[in-house]
């Protein structure tokens, strides 16, 4: 198919691009003004019993503190843990991050943090899925020591290091409305190519006359 041929088509078939500038302003319309989102963050860290020798959780180090968080987080992201947080007002997405590179507050690799997120379309209501969340997880460490009959004294602990804070998500819009644009353009061109030439094949098996095709020069001759 040569470059006129295209533009032939095009022309023959403008009812079919306009349908699709319609849709591409609708698009552009919605991606302008999204709906507002917020996402919401919090991180948690597992702290070691006090013991006598060590009055200091943050240096009581204990390796298995990060194996026991990572535990807690898979039976979270499990379906079983996405129905019990769903059960709980928590029916959307959500994340835990694992974090042990440390912080001002936590050394490196060995006190294991985990960021919480959550992302909804207020930020209360992101904020509240956050703290449902640290909940659960609280809930999961604490099951899982009560399991093995942990002495109070000797159990490990979660606490909030950072609280749950909501703020707009920011999407460059830009973008998104360039990709609008270029979806738009390209889905309306290969839409009118594909609708002519189904159109002239429908009209070749029905054995009617063969819709004009109008050259250049003007003069419309027989397709």
């Amino acid at each position: 198919m040569s470059p006129r041929d295209v533009a032939e088509a095009l022309l023959r078939r403008w009812y079919v691009l306009l349908l699709a500038l319609a849709l591409t302003a609708a698009g552009a319309y919605k991606v302008l003004h999204p709906a507002p989102q917020y996402l919401s963050s919090a991180v948690v860290v597992l702290k070691p019993p006090v013991t006598g020798n060590q009055p200091n959780q943050l240096t009581n180090l204990q390796p298995p503190l990060a194996t026991l968080s990572y535990g807690v987080i898979q039976q979270l992201e499990s379906p079983a843990g996405r129905k019990e947080l769903a059960a709980v007002g928590v029916p959307g997405t959500y994340q835990l991050i694992p974090r042990n590179s440390g912080t001002s507050a936590t050394p490196r690799y060995l006190i294991p943090s985990v960021q919480v997120q959550a992302q909804r379309g207020g930020a209360v209501e992101a904020d509240t899925a956050v703290t449902r969340v640290i909940e659960a997880y609280t809930a999961h460490v604490t099951a899982l020591q009560d399991a093995e009959g942990i002495a109070p004294a000797s159990r490990i602990s979660a606490s909030v290091l950072v609280a749950a804070s909501a703020s707009p998500v920011q999407g460059t819009r830009t973008r998104a409305l360039a990709g609008t644009a270029l979806l738009g353009g390209v889905a309306g061109i290969l839409g009118a190519l594909w609708f002519d030439q189904y159109a002239l094949r429908r009209r070749g098996r029905k054995g009617g006359r063969p819709e004009p095709v109008r050259r250049a020069d003007g003069i419309a001759v027989a397709g």
